[in-house]
């Protein structure tokens, strides 16, 4: 009788680099600690069975995959989710004076497949009284809600087109922006490894210190 020879279940197959293989022990362990977190955040809020793995997965990249500290913040969004969503979306009935200006669009994708959106900074006019700053927050939600049902599968970016043409003082919206960027931040939390991705395009020694690089800032009045 023929002996058999037991393998390791990960090994590098023929052709497989090794970092092909480290991408795929990383993905098994990213899996693993979804998995973890899901147990965790569910019992503490049975809303977050609603909410997919990749959404979960988000958190926990940002996280630098620390199960404690996403399960956290994840759960700080829920809350705020649950309070200015308590439909649970935002319908285009809440939001008639921001959707009559025609200021953001949403079609076709890059082409990694990321979802690209146009907005026409033109065409924002400050709504002091109808709606006011919560219809533009609501506004901001329901484009930001469009976006992500745009993204295919595995997908976690979008691209943005800022059309400054016509944009002037009139259009300046200080609380909007503020308010805009403070839902940006609850929604789309980011890795906070920002050295590893400026990395990608940037040489270290061309990286401010203050980013994990080795350039001092130079004030403007000090560039050549």
């Amino acid at each position: 009788m023929e002996s058999t020879k037991q393998y390791p279940v990960v090994q590098m197959m023929e052709g497989e680099s090794q970092e092909d293989n480290m991408k795929i022990t990383h993905e098994i362990e990213q899996k693993k600690k979804v998995a973890q977190m899901r147990v965790l955040v569910e019992k503490q809020d049975p809303i977050s069975k609603e909410m997919d793995d990749m959404m979960i997965r988000r958190f926990l990249r940002a996280r630098d995959l620390d199960i404690e500290k996403a399960s956290t913040l994840f759960l700080k969004y829920l809350k705020w989710r649950q309070t200015f969503m308590p439909s649970g979306s935002i319908s285009a009935s809440e939001i008639p004076n921001e959707l009559a200006q025609r200021k953001m669009f949403l079609q076709g994708h890059d082409k990694l497949g990321r979802p690209v959106s146009v907005v026409f900074g033109g065409r924002h006019i400050p709504n002091k009284n109808k709606g006011g700053l919560d219809e533009f927050k609501r506004f901001v939600v329901f484009t930001l809600e469009k976006i992500i049902a745009w993204m295919p599968r595995g997908q976690e970016k979008f691209v943005g087109i800022a059309d400054c043409e016509g944009w002037g003082y009139s259009n300046c919206d200080i609380r909007a922006y503020v308010g805009a960027l403070s839902i940006l931040q609850i929604m789309f939390v980011e890795n906070k490894k920002l050295k590893s991705t400026l990395l990608q395009d940037i040489d270290e020694n061309q990286i401010p210190e203050i980013y994990g690089g080795k350039l001092p800032l130079v004030p403007i009045q000090d560039s050549l």
